[in-house]
């Protein structure tokens, strides 16, 4: 039964293993919009901040492609311990409604576990509701206290990265070569980048992988706002994923990324962000960061469709 002090942390609902088979049930109702919520379980760039069940785990991502038929595979890694490896495979994925995956665990070249996780969104604007149910079967040893402490840590650990996450999106009538090419390009990408009014001035650019952007975003009135971007995943036409900075090697503002998906002719981009605290999040929307955002895409199809 869920908790209602605290219903953000149900527990997991646990069927009796047989011959190493169980099944976990785990729920959370979060004060999020189900979009949102969607964007933080599939988004590369957000699950790469929730995924460690604890601070003294640090996960790797070696590889990520949320789409049917794509995997995602990772290294957990503790000090001391031998790695081990995640391998998930996207089998169904109906935004804001159900994904569904399969989830191989193995270290040392044995193979641990393997799982089918089906997860279900339901909610509305406001707020949204998570079931995840694993159906699991321990191949070495009994895993399922494991499965159940790491799921309902990944889970807390998503629900606090919900409350901190913002997603804009908006469909441009564009092909994605062009939208890309705009965005990835780095004559053209401070041209348009920033809310309406604003410029950049450009210190240093490289969009590649491990590569940045340290510029300067300029008010109407001529304040100067120091930007730092630090790009940790390119994929050609698909994504981007980078680090924002206040200021040239500063604290760091933010986990943001960028998709593009093809649309009927158009191309569908989603601009999310991760903001290193709640408090950070609360102030970017008191600002008007949601409205600025919507701005800076409005600039970019703008600067597309008059070429």
């Amino acid at each position: 039964m869920k908790s209602r002090q605290n219903p953000e942390n149900a527990p997991a609902v646990d069927h009796p293993a047989a011959d190493g088979f169980a099944t976990l049930t785990f729920e959370r109702d979060l004060p999020v919009p189900r979009s949102v919520l969607w964007h933080v379980w599939t988004a590369p760039a957000a699950r790469a901040v929730w995924s460690a069940p604890t601070p003294s785990v640090a996960v790797k991502f070696l590889e990520a492609d949320t789409r049917v038929g794509g995997r995602e595979v990772s290294l957990c890694k503790v000090e001391g311990q031998p790695d081990i490896r995640c391998e998930c495979g996207w089998l169904e994925l109906q935004p804001t409604v159900r994904s569904v995956n399969y989830e191989l665990i193995s270290c040392d070249g044995v193979t641990k576990s393997a799982a089918l996780v089906t997860a279900g969104f339901s909610g509305t604007d406001e707020r949204s509701r998570l079931v995840v149910t694993v159906q699991l079967s321990s191949l070495a040893g009994n895993m399922e206290p494991g499965y159940r402490q790491g799921f309902n840590a990944g889970l807390d650990n998503l629900a606090a990265t919900s409350r901190r996450t913002m997603v804009l999106q908006r469909v441009i009538q564009a092909s994605r070569s062009v939208v890309w090419n705009a965005w990835m390009n780095a004559d053209t990408l401070p041209q348009w980048w920033g809310p309406d009014g604003f410029s950049c001035r450009t210190k240093r650019i490289d969009l590649r992988k491990d590569g940045e952007w340290v510029f300067d975003m300029i008010a109407p009135d001529g304040t100067v706002f120091p930007n730092h971007h630090l790009y940790t995943d390119v994929r050609a036409g698909e994504r981007i994923a980078y680090t924002l900075l206040w200021g040239e090697n500063g604290p760091k503002h933010a986990d943001a990324w960028a998709s593009f998906e093809e649309q009927d002719g158009a191309t569908k981009v989603v601009l999310g962000m991760v903001f290193s605290t709640e408090a950070e999040f609360q102030e970017a929307k008191g600002f008007g960061a949601v409205e600025l955002g919507l701005q800076t895409l409005g600039k970019l199809e703008r600067f597309v469709t008059s070429r």
